[in-house]
């Protein structure tokens, strides 16, 4: 993505839908207690990720300051109204679109406008997607969450079961659309299926029955090895996972970049610098994938590997 952030993963062994709001504060404050001397704005940089939210990253950031002094950049995806950024909340789903829709001009496939969808997945990254995709013309005919699946040949309307589920309702339920078995979610028709959910879900069971043109990773490694190499065999394009979900680090970014200088960019500034990274860096990759006929998540691959090798290079490093 050409940004100066590395990436890893860690978190707390713990259920947070088991832990009062009150527990969930003392435990981030404890967490930050421990790593306090491990992070910082110029050292390591943690963004929210599954079972955390903006108020978790709010608690992060005061309780590093006490200890460093105002120290916002600490952290990101903080509440926009305590030095977050707007644009983040939707981030990732929004790259995922930019990166679809990118991916259908390259391939000819014509516009977001006539494509059907499936999303795997009705989190915070689906539900932006979707949204998105049918802002945009797109028809998301199912979805699904970690407790049911819903199905609406016609498309269903994305809005309205976003209100549905913030009220209480599972989105199971949802009147406007039928409730199926989720696990035959990936074998839907549809041009673009978007797994959105946990890891590992297409994978030597499953890839054999997808009924799609184009698989767009916007989960963290919903592909396993031995599901890819089905995928390639039967022609599916995949657009990987550490291209496609990359639009939430992007605008994690951003918002460093905000809290350093002291100064909140417009939200339709971050969208479009955001449309604009998506755009390159997908050029990058297809670019890569054409001339050495190689699939685009091995031509991400390497482009990666040659950022940071001529990086090295570039200082002097053997």
């Amino acid at each position: 993505m050409d940004i100066p952030f590395g990436g890893a993963k860690g978190g707390v062994t713990v259920d947070p839908k088991h832990l009062s709001e009150r527990e969930l504060e003392k435990l981030t404050r404890k967490l930050v207690q421990a790593l306090k001397d491990v992070v910082g704005p110029t050292t390591d940089i943690p963004a929210p990720d599954m079972n955390t939210s903006a108020q978790v990253m709010a608690w992060f950031f005061d309780e590093y300051s006490k200890f460093s002094g105002f120290s916002p950049a600490v952290v990101t995806g903080k509440p926009v109204n305590l030095h977050g950024s707007l644009g983040r909340e939707a981030a990732t789903g929004r790259g995922t679109v930019f990166a679809t829709r990118e991916l259908l001009r390259a391939t000819g496939a014509g516009q977001i406008a006539d494509k059907r969808f499936v999303i795997q997945g009705f989190g915070n990254v689906g539900a932006w997607a979707s949204e998105i995709f049918q802002e945009q013309g797109g028809k998301v005919v199912a979805v699904s969450d970690a407790f049911g699946a819903i199905y609406n040949e016609k498309g269903l309307d994305i809005k309205a079961l976003r209100k549905h589920i913030a009220s209480g309702t599972a989105l199971k339920d949802f009147p406007e659309g039928e409730a199926i078995d989720p696990g035959t979610i990936l074998s839907i028709p549809c041009d673009v299926l978007v797994p959105a959910a946990i890891g590992n879900v297409i994978n030597s069971d499953t890839a054999e029955s997808i009924d799609a043109k184009y698989v767009v990773e916007a989960a963290n490694g919903p592909t396993t090895p031995e599901g890819d190499a089905i995928l390639r065999k039967r022609g599916i394009t995949v657009l990987p996972d550490i291209y496609t979900n990359g639009g939430g680090v992007t605008v994690s970014f951003f918002e460093w970049v905000q809290n350093l200088q002291n100064f909140k960019w417009e939200e339709d500034e971050v969208n479009k610098r955001l449309d604009r990274v998506m755009t390159e860096s997908f050029g990058h990759i297809w670019e890569i994938a054409q001339q050495k006929k190689l699939p685009l998540r091995t031509a991400a691959f390497v482009k990666a590997l040659q950022s940071v090798t001529r990086a090295h290079l570039h200082r002097g490093f053997d």
